[in-house]
C-alpha cells in the first residue's frame, strides 16, 4: 500500500502556488498509483488552533497525481463551506494528504473505532425518501473529543439530514470503516524543503516573501 508522504503534500503547495502565478506546477516526485485520496488545508493565526479552510476529496480510487493535483486546488478554492483562499493566505496554511486504504462494511453504526476508523455513512432521510452520505476522516472524531454515537450524530447533520435523531435513524445507517496514512506540512515547511532541494524558494505573484 502506497502511504501519504512529504512529496505529495509538496505538490499540493505546488499545486496552489502555481494556479495564483497562473503557470504549471513543479512535476511530482512520488510515483503514479490508484487510490481514495483528501487534500485538507487548514489556516494557522498567531500560533492558535488550525482552523480548517477546505477538505474535499474522492473516496473512489483514481490516479493520485491528477488526483491530488485537481483536489488541491477544488478544496483550497471551491468547497462550500469557506471562501476560496486567497494568495496571501499561503504563509498561514497547513496542508494534509490523506489516502485511504482497507475499506470494510461495519456490523452496525457501533462498529467502528475513534482514531482508527474514517466511516463513510449512508442512509434514507425519513422526511424526505432521499439518499443521504457523508463521510469523517479518522482523525476527525478524535481531534474534536467525540464519543461513537457523537461522531454518528455530527455526521448525520453534515449529510444534510435536519430532523430528530433517533436510535431508530441510527440503526437504519449502513456504515463503512476505513483506515488513512496522511501527512502534514507546514507552509514554512514547505518553503525550506523546496529551496533546499530545487535552490530557489517559491514566490507568488504579488505576495511579499
Amino acid at each position: 500500500m502506497v502511504s501519504a508522504n512529504r512529496e505529495m503534500v509538496v505538490y499540493c503547495f505546488d499545486t496552489l502556488v502555481a494556479h495564483y502565478n497562473k503557470e504549471q506546477p513543479h512535476p511530482p516526485a512520488f510515483d503514479e498509483g490508484e487510490h481514495p485520496l483528501f487534500v485538507t488545508w487548514k489556516k494557522v493565526v498567531n500560533g492558535g488552533e488550525p482552523r480548517l479552510r477546505g477538505c474535499i476529496g474522492t473516496l473512489e480510487a483514481r490516479c493520485i497525481i491528477t488526483g491530488f493535483r485537481d483536489y488541491a486546488l477544488t478544496s483550497a478554492l471551491r468547497d462550500r463551506r469557506f471562501p476560496p483562499i486567497q494568495a496571501k493566505e499561503l504563509p498561514t496554511l497547513q496542508c494534509t494528504v490523506s489516502i485511504l486504504a482497507n475499506y470494510e462494511t461495519a456490523a452496525n453504526y457501533l462498529d467502528w473505532e475513534v482514531a482508527k476508523h474514517g466511516i463513510i455513512i449512508e442512509f434514507t432521510d425519513p422526511d424526505y425518501n432521499t439518499r443521504r452520505n457523508a463521510t469523517y476522516l479518522p482523525e476527525v472524531a478524535a481531534h474534536e473529543g467525540w464519543t461513537i454515537i457523537e461522531a454518528i450524530d455530527s455526521l448525520i447533520r453534515k449529510a444534510g439530514y435536519n430532523g430528530a435523531i433517533t436510535e431508530s435513524l441510527r440503526k437504519r445507517i449502513r456504515l463503512t470503516r476505513y483506515q488513512s496514512t496522511l501527512f502534514t506540512m507546514q507552509y514554512s515547511e514547505y518553503v525550506a524543503y523546496v529551496k533546499n532541494t530545487r535552490g530557489l524558494a517559491p514566490a507568488i505573484n504579488g505576495v511579499k516573501p
